[in-house]
């Protein structure tokens, strides 16, 4: 038989190799299904582990620990100028993507998910067509589209291999270390990134259309990053358009244009796009299925993971909502589940996010300007970290930790933090949510002394008006 021409039959197709096809994958193999995953890299990981998640993790953890000297001064310990090796830096990212990706690859073997390299195009509700793959034709029982989403660039823009204006992928790459950076978006991604490129040696400016960064997230969880970051970054614009963009040989310019101002011609050795993500639900044939799609382009799917197609699922950023690896796994394995007739289904009450930033910001549950929002009452207590003993041994008293409370019965229906460790430090709020916990449950935990999680409690207590590292407010006399 010609490479290339073979047919594979398999009882669950998974289109998609990230956090979401593989959790269904693994997931379903270990319920006894026959899988089969179709993805370009011909690997396990996707986006997320490939040009996401981990390695911006792994530079964000380099570029800590750069500031972490530089804040070292003020404890009376001093160091000389770093060295910064690129080409080390890119082995040692690499490293860290390549000993994740075997780890995969040795689960999925084990599970005995066959994991095909090519592109899947629907033919129909049962088959695919396979672009670039040594199998020509995979024909399922049932499919999982898990197929994830793509950097948005702006008009009349490419990202190109080599080219000054990078996507996120592009600058996880680490091609060098310009002396000028332009971001472009104030989202996570945006912030993050160039929070490394600063830490690294760039001097980098960052333009947003609206008003403020992290659009989204309550404002005050905003303000102590707000800060650092004014500090970090060489200038921060708000409200402000990207009018014009003109790739050069070793610059790019750019037309600025604040709101009521007159524009601003600038230079920048590159150019970071952060704008948002889309989906990939484009090319792939799902016109040949009864898969239906929203106008922005994402999969239309019921809690169960179902689409409008009785023989498809999908699961992962190509649904839409947040766009977080856990998120996507959690999706992925209630698809799994479903197909096997189980009941499940994604039914979380808090999703947790965080941006790894300096200072952290984690939150999860209902946030205060969604109650706002929808018009429901909620109690907010904040615990200021300059109180807090450990807060004040590391450095980190700008910090806070945050509870929304319902004021009836006094259930946890929203935590934030912001401060050094948030992205530890949330997980106990989601499971406080999660088990419809009363702030009294957490007030009333022993938290260890001196951490940074004793924070959770003393907010707790702020509700129940029994704090220890704070003053109570005193009810004024004559009332009750």
């Amino acid at each position: 038989m010609v490479m290339g021409d073979m047919e594979l039959n398999t009882e669950l197709l998974v289109v998609g190799g990230g956090s979401a096809g593989y959790g269904a994958a693994f997931r379903a193999a270990d319920l006894g299904l026959d899988v089969a995953l179709v993805d370009p890299r011909g690997c396990l990981g996707g986006v997320c582990l490939h040009e996401g998640c981990i390695p911006s993790k792994a530079l964000l953890h380099l570029a800590q620990l750069l500031l972490e000297t530089e804040h070292a001064a003020v404890m009376g310990v001093h160091f000389s100028r770093p060295r910064i090796d690129v080409a080390e830096v890119r082995a040692w990212k690499q490293r860290v993507i390549d000993t994740m990706t075997g780890g995969l690859e040795q689960l999925g073997r084990r599970r005995g998910v066959q994991v095909i390299k090519g592109r899947a195009r629907f033919e129909s509700s049962t088959s695919v067509r396979i672009e670039a793959g040594e199998v020509s034709r995979i024909r399922f029982r049932q499919a999982i589209i898990a197929t994830g989403s793509r950097p948005i660039a702006l008009p009349g823009l490419q990202f190109r291999a080599g080219g000054r204006f990078m996507s996120s992928a592009q600058a996880l790459a680490l091609v060098d270390i310009p002396a000028s950076l332009l971001v472009i978006g104030g989202g996570y991604v945006g912030l993050e990134l160039g929070l490394v490129y600063a830490a690294l040696g760039s001097r980098v400016t960052l333009v947003e259309m609206s008003d403020r960064l992290l659009g989204g997230v309550d404002r005050d969880l905003v303000q102590p990053l707000q800060r650092r970051l004014a500090g970090l970054f060489a200038e921060i614009h708000l409200q402000t358009r990207v009018e014009e963009v003109r790739e050069k040989d070793d610059r790019v310019e750019v037309v600025l244009r604040p709101q009521g101002a007159e524009p601003q011609r600038r230079e920048f050795g590159r150019v970071l796009v952060a704008v948002g993500r889309r989906p990939v639900s484009d090319g792939i044939g799902l016109e040949h299925t009864a898969v239906t799609l929203t106008e922005r382009g994402f999969v239309i799917v019921d809690e169960q993971q179902r689409t409008a197609d009785p023989q498809i699922f999908a699961v992962g950023d190509v649904v839409g909502g947040v766009m977080l690896a856990h998120k996507a796994t959690r999706e992925g394995r209630v698809a799994a589940e479903v197909i096997v007739g189980q009941s499940s289904g994604f039914d979380v009450r808090a999703v947790p996010a965080v941006v790894y930033t300096d200072p952290q910001i984690a939150w999860c549950g209902l946030t205060e300007e969604q109650a706002l929002g929808a018009g429901r009452p909620v109690t907010v207590q904040k615990f200021p970290w300059k109180y807090s003993g450990r807060a004040n041994t590391i450095g980190a008293t700008d910090g806070f930790t945050k509870l929304l409370v319902d004021p009836e019965d006094g259930r946890i229906l929203g935590v934030g933090v912001c401060g050094s460790g948030a992205e530890g430090l949330i997980s106990e709020g989601v499971l406080a949510i999660e088990m419809g916990a009363l702030a009294e449950d957490l007030a009333l935990s022993l938290h260890p002394h001196p951490t940074l999680a004793e924070t959770e409690a003393e907010a707790a207590e702020l509700f129940l008006g029994s704090p220890t590292h704070i003053l109570p407010k005193r009810e004024r006399k004559g009332q009750p």
